[in-house]
């Protein structure tokens, strides 16, 4: 009973984590767009969580793990099933702890939202992908669904949470197209820089930070501590991603830039996150490593292409949640993979390409099905709404305005009364 005991304090203190990463979104969204719409972000964040955990108490655990079939779950709404868990959990813990995961990825899609979408297309968007995008992706994988029985591993999400809130965010940025000034007639783009390195970086501290719980309590218990297994590994791959990403902005363009050095980071946290518990830490170093070189490219390449993504959240949780996901299929111990329970080893194990194969497919199929809903839902609401981004005057003015009437830093806007008093 003490072990029982245990496992839902470890557990709650990472749910505890995993919560603290909303924070460092804020601030990294914030920091990484501009002043006048820093506000906006804040609160819409904030709210969005809200609206996020009523729909997942309401229908997002039901459809996740209740009894139902290889698709979709279809019991257990509205917090139904007072059972003990497999893991021993008290079912509050493991309600709570997987309530996290379904924010972070709603967090993640509004990336592509940013400095441009009504605050109207939030709540509605926050209300649908919570229900109808996240929690089907999640029981394909995690609740039982078809991907599961194919043996899929995603030890806490590359594919579950950051490749479905990356490819939602994909169809967002489509459907709202760039930002006024992003890119010249000739297709070059402008940067429109972020107003504060200080409060991204610090925002990328409190998702490492957070990611420990992300990860680490991703083990269920504390038995045998290999929760601290996976906690390392975590650590050496975001160290590895940061680091590899600084040298090669550095190579590339003789800076060492501040931004990529970041995303790096956030590259390797990404990368490892579906097979923290199941490879060697020489190898989290690799992935982080190809992480790190990933998001490099991966920026770049959508800048070329033309689409907007202010907080680049298309190449940290998407091609680079895409890396981490096949990564399994390469370097998956086979120690690991039949102690968990998941899956194959990887092919560098001798495993041939069967974990290889299963891990394409998850990809494929989950990344098609995020973005394909994702698209028509907010199709149909820019129909519907009549548009979901905000008028170029409202833009121009900033959404802390536009939107809530008041600035996120209203010292910086010339008060009439000083001018008096003066």
């Amino acid at each position: 009973m003490e072990i029982v005991l245990m496992d839902n304090l470890w557990v709650i203190i990472g749910t505890f984590l995993v919560f603290l990463m909303i924070g460092g979104f804020i601030l990294l969204e914030a920091g990484s767009t501009r002043m006048k719409n820093a506000g906006h972000i804040a609160g819409k964040t904030i709210f969005t969580a809200g609206i996020g955990s009523l729909v997942f108490w309401a229908v997002g655990w039901g459809f996740i793990y209740g009894e139902g079939n290889a698709l979709i779950g279809l019991s257990d709404f509205f917090y139904g099933d007072a059972s003990i868990s497999e893991e021993g959990l008290a079912p509050a813990v493991d309600f709570m702890f997987q309530m996290m995961f379904a924010l972070v990825a709603l967090t993640i899609a509004f990336g592509g939202f940013a400095e441009r979408a009504k605050l109207s297309s939030y709540v509605i968007f926050a209300v649908l992908f919570s229900a109808l995008i996240y929690p089907v992706v999640a029981h394909w994988i995690w609740g039982g669904g078809w991907l599961a029985d194919h043996g899929k591993q995603d030890f806490a999400g590359s594919t579950v949470v950051h490749l479905t809130g990356a490819m939602a965010a994909l169809a967002a940025t489509i459907i709202l197209k760039p930002r006024i000034g992003k890119y010249n007639k000739d297709g070059s783009p402008n940067e429109l820089a972020g107003h504060n390195q200080v409060y991204t970086a610090l925002g990328v501290l409190l998702l490492w930070v957070g990611w420990f719980g992300f990860n680490g309590a991703s083990t269920f218990e504390v038995a045998d501590a290999f929760f601290g297994f996976v906690v390392l590994n975590t650590q050496v791959a975001a160290a590895a991603g940061a680091v590899t990403a600084m040298f090669v902005a550095w190579a590339l363009t003789g800076k060492a830039d501040v931004p990529t050095t970041l995303n790096g980071a956030l590259a390797g946290l990404v990368a490892i996150t579906a097979p923290a518990g199941f490879v060697e830490p020489w190898a989290a170093v690799i992935i982080g490593m190809i992480g790190g070189i990933i998001v490099v490219f991966s920026m770049r390449l959508f800048d070329k292409a033309k689409i907007d993504d202010p907080i680049f959240a298309l190449s940290v949780h998407g091609t680079v949640g895409v890396w981490g996901t096949l990564a399994c299929g390469l370097f998956a111990v086979p120690a690991f993979s039949s102690e968990i329970g998941w899956g194959q080893p990887g092919l560098f194990y001798g495993g041939g390409f069967t974990q290889l194969g299963v891990q394409t497919m998850g990809v494929v199929a989950s990344g098609i099905y995020a973005f394909v809903v994702a698209f028509i839902i907010l199709k149909v609401m820019d129909k519907v709404m009549g548009g979901i981004r905000v008028s170029e005057e409202e833009e121009m003015v900033g959404l802390d305005l536009s939107e809530h009437g008041g600035y996120g830093y209203p010292e910086n806007i010339p008060n009439p009364n000083d001018q008096k008093g003066a």
